[in-house]
């Protein structure tokens, strides 16, 4: 691998083997970290290379090797990270609108949309290198243009604080509406196609399972931008 390309394309290709969940590129060392739910011969890892004969994969001989290790996780315990994060800020919110006095349902969706992106923007910043290679797994538009998984991360932190200033809430709803439509078609292929990748909502900090969950999370904006968009027209 000679460049992000050939390292993102080697991780796309390695993580669509079935019952691979997760793979970690290091391109510097050219050197391949794959988690497996199950052994999977490199043999097996190599032909998904096949179309690419200038990828060569081979084992890296250790005192011990193989080690094959699996660590059950319970469905609870694997989303605990982002069910904490929806729970955190719909209480946040719900409890600015008990304070108000009132409930505007308007307002507490503008303010749950502005702390849904200004949180999960934080965390891709954290490591915006590594949520960029994530992203690029499974995104249509990062796919074709590496570079979108760094400018997402901001479009997330933009979005975040024209709803919490309340900036042009037309325009700022239009435009969420469009990018978390386009998010959600990368999500629906790899979760229908069963692919066990990384899911890069929150960045390279968890290590959280592409799934349902994922299509929730980008289907509650659209629905929030488009209920609220419809308001205002």
């Amino acid at each position: 691998m000679t460049c992000t390309g050939c390292q993102a394309k080697v991780q796309s290709l390695l993580s669509g083997v079935e019952s691979v969940n997760n793979v970690k590129i290091d391109l510097a060392k050219g050197e391949a970290t794959i988690q497996m739910d199950k052994h999977i011969a490199t043999s097996a890892l190599q032909d998904a290379l096949k179309d690419y004969p200038k990828y060569k994969l081979s084992e890296i001989a250790t005192q011990d090797s193989p080690v094959f290790s699996e660590e059950a996780k319970t469905w609870l315990a694997t989303y605990k990270p982002i069910l904490l994060i929806f729970a955190f800020i719909t209480g946040i919110t719900l409890l600015n609108e008990w304070v108000t006095g009132d409930f505007l349902w308007m307002r507490w969706m503008s303010n749950f949309m502005a702390g849904f992106f200004l949180v999960f923007s934080f965390f891709k910043l954290l490591n915006l290198k590594g949520f960029a290679e994530s992203y690029s797994m499974y995104d249509v538009v990062a796919k074709k243009w590496s570079g979108w998984g760094y400018v997402y991360a901001f479009v997330e932190l933009a979005l975040g604080i024209a709803f919490l200033t309340g900036f042009n809430p037309i325009f700022t709803n239009s435009i969420t509406f469009v990018v978390m439509l386009v998010s959600i078609i990368g999500v629906l292929q790899s979760v229908f196609n069963k692919r066990k990748i990384k899911c890069a909502c929150l960045g390279d900090v968890f290590n959280l399972p592409m799934s349902t969950i994922t299509i929730n999370e980008d289907a509650l904006m659209i629905g929030m931008s488009g209920v609220m968009l419809l308001t205002m027209l």
